[in-house]
């Protein structure tokens, strides 16, 4: 079992594509790997053709290599999504970030997820230029 980070974020060694992306949630305990694992179904069926790395100890999404649209981060009370050129997206995800164009979205224990909001989020944010990481 991987070791657990602050806010039972999983250290899993950096990795290309989907099998290192399903080791990060699979190694998260408790809720958080049921939310991690349906956001990682939603982004899959926004975008199929998704590319997944773990980079930094978190899941990173994108379309062209080295290019990164969204991550996911655990923290002790909620999972943090970062649209890295969040401010571009309508309606703008609803946590400001400290980087100019980066907005968050977070989901705690028991939240309900708007599924459908979430994926226009994904397929907006999978046809702005990418973030290099």
């Amino acid at each position: 079992m991987p070791k657990l980070l602050a806010g039972d974020n999983p250290q899993i060694p950096k990795g290309y594509g989907n099998e290192p992306v399903q080791a990060y949630i699979e190694a998260i305990p408790g809720w958080k790997q049921d939310v991690a694992r349906r956001l990682d179904e939603l982004i899959v069926r926004a975008v199929p053709d998704v590319r997944k790395a773990v980079k930094y100890n978190s899941p990173l999404y994108g379309i062209e290599d080295e290019s990164w649209f969204l991550s996911l981060h655990c923290y002790d009370r909620y999972i943090k999504v970062a649209f890295f050129r969040g401010t571009s997206l309508r309606p703008v995800p609803p946590v400001e970030s400290k980087t100019a164009e980066t907005r968050y979205f977070h989901l705690q224990e028991g939240e309900s997820l708007d599924e459908t909001l979430f994926a226009a989020w994904v397929e907006q944010a999978s046809r702005l230029p990418g973030e290099r990481m």
